[in-house]
C-alpha cells in the first residue's frame, strides 16, 4: 500500500519507519516552538496526506519524549480519516516540569496505518450474553 504526501513547508519530512517490522513511522514537526510546562500546542507537519480509502492514521505518542520530558499527545490515538486533506498536526502537551524545546525535524510522534470497518447500527431488544457481562473498570482485579 502506498500513501502519498505532499510537503506544504520546506522545513517538512516524509513520515518514516526507524526499523524493520515497526508498526509507527516517526513523525516530525516542522516549526520550532517552545511548550511550557502544563501547556499544550498543535505543532505543525508541513504535510498533507492522502490516504487511501478504507484506512485510517493513528497518531500516537513517543515513548522516550514521555518518559524523558513528560511530552505526550492530548488525544491519543488521534484519528486521521481517508478523506482528511488538510496539513497534519499533532497536539503535544507539555506535562513535564521545564520548558520544552521543539525543532524542525524533531521526531514528535508516531502515525500506524490501520484498517477502518464500516458497520451497520442496528437498535435491539436485548444483547447478547458473556461470560464476563458487565464486569469492566477493574472487574479482573489489580
Amino acid at each position: 500500500m502506498t500513501v502519498n504526501f505532499q510537503k506544504i513547508h520546506p522545513e517538512a519530512v516524509l513520515p518514516a519507519y526507524s526499523h524493520p517490522g515497526d508498526a509507527g513511522m516517526d513523525v516530525c514537526a516542522c516549526a520550532a516552538l517552545t511548550i511550557q510546562p502544563g501547556a499544550r500546542v498543535l505543532v505543525p507537519t508541513g504535510l498533507v496526506m492522502e490516504l487511501p480509502e478504507g484506512t485510517e492514521a493513528q497518531m500516537r505518542p513517543r515513548s522516550g519524549l514521555a518518559l524523558k520530558h513528560g511530552i505526550t499527545l492530548l488525544n491519543t490515538p488521534g484519528t486521521i480519516d481517508a478523506g482528511y486533506r488538510g496539513e497534519l498536526g499533532v497536539i503535544l502537551i507539555n506535562h513535564g516540569q521545564e520548558p520544552f524545546r521543539v525543532t524542525p525535524g524533531m521526531r514528535i510522534a508516531q502515525m500506524v496505518i490501520a484498517p477502518v470497518l464500516r458497520v451497520d447500527v442496528e437498535a435491539v431488544d436485548k444483547v447478547t450474553g458473556t461470560l464476563r457481562g458487565t464486569g469492566g473498570f477493574g472487574s479482573t482485579g489489580p
